[in-house]
């Protein structure tokens, strides 16, 4: 899969503060990637920047290598932006707010038809397609807002915390709508506050905080970055001391040790040696009850990061 996006060296000041400095990263087809950090840390800027809304001081930034830039229209029909704001009309239906950012789109009427249908559907909302959007909640509105950045197929989808505020129901529906679209091998960058959707969605992830990049990678690599490691509990009876010694032993587990009727593990990827664990566990004389593999989240590698919590 090639680059959607490549951004390289974005570096952006307001008088004296440097808003971001020499943000650089690329996204490809099918990919979902997410910005995490802080507020203040240099994300709506990197945002604005990637959407041509914004000019760098230094750096480019291309989209299906087409550069972009706030004096041309050039490669930003590639780009879909749904911004934290609303952005809807709300004395309008769904269709009529739908139909008149299609049209500024430059989408022909027949084109149009078809695709608001397509797009009703995808955030499901068809059932609502003829009430006024100041008659919805506010995950509702939030899917519209989604549903207007989806209309003239962009390659690109930038979604800016698109779940704040919404009930569960309509989150879970957001959630949903950007697992397809990612499948279907639209190009994501997905900012949020909620590191469980950055769990779920992100097949990369970039920590910036204080307008640089601290960290970039999948999970696994973060996690390896910063020395965390996976936890395996087993739940067992016999000779624990000396399965704890079997289990202590193998390649890839770096402590091993027996808890109240226990025997808790440690160990860099626990998927990979779950099997040959329990066997020599059960082959040291005991009897296995249970087993709970926990994984470190990017919550511990945030904070160990940046010092903060997402929130901050």
């Amino acid at each position: 899969m090639g680059n959607i996006l490549e951004a390289s060296g974005l570096t952006r000041t307001f008088d004296q503060l440097i808003a971001v400095d020499d943000v650089s990263f690329e996204i490809a087809e099918g990919e979902t990637f997410g910005l995490l950090g802080p507020n203040g840390a240099g994300k709506t800027t990197s945002i604005s920047m990637i959407a041509g809304l914004l000019e760098p001081d230094s750096g480019r930034v291309t989209v299906e290598g087409v550069e972009i830039s706030t004096g041309s229209t050039k490669g930003k029909a590639s780009i879909g932006l749904v911004p934290q704001e609303l952005a809807i009309y709300p004395d309008l239906t769904a269709v009529e707010n739908l139909v008149f950012f299609g049209r500024l789109y430059g989408m022909n009427r027949e084109e149009l038809a078809r695709r608001v249908d397509e797009v009703l559907d995808v955030i499901g909302l068809t059932d609502r397609r003829d009430d006024l959007t100041k008659e919805f909640s506010g995950g509702m509105k939030r899917r519209l807002n989604i549903g207007i950045g989806l209309l003239h197929r962009p390659r690109m989808l930038i979604l800016d915390e698109p779940t704040v505020g919404v009930d569960p129901q309509s989150r879970n529906a957001i959630l949903e709508s950007v697992e397809q679209l990612s499948s279907e091998g639209m190009a994501v960058l997905y900012t949020t506050h909620y590191m469980e959707e950055a769990e779920r969605l992100c097949d990369r992830v970039a920590i910036i905080d204080e307008g640089a990049i601290q960290a970039e990678g999948t999970r696994r690599e973060l996690v390896a970055l910063v020395g965390e490691t996976d936890r395996i509990s087993i739940a067992a009876e016999g000779d624990l001391d000396a399965a704890s010694s079997a289990a202590g032993s193998m390649s890839g587990v770096r402590e091993a040790v027996t808890g109240d009727h226990t025997i808790e593990v440690l160990a860099a990827d626990a998927s990979s040696i779950l099997p040959e664990l329990l066997g020599r566990v059960s082959g040291a004389g005991v009897n296995i009850h249970g087993v709970e593999v926990i994984e470190p989240n990017l919550e511990a590698v945030f904070l160990h990061l940046t010092g903060k919590a997402l929130r901050d």
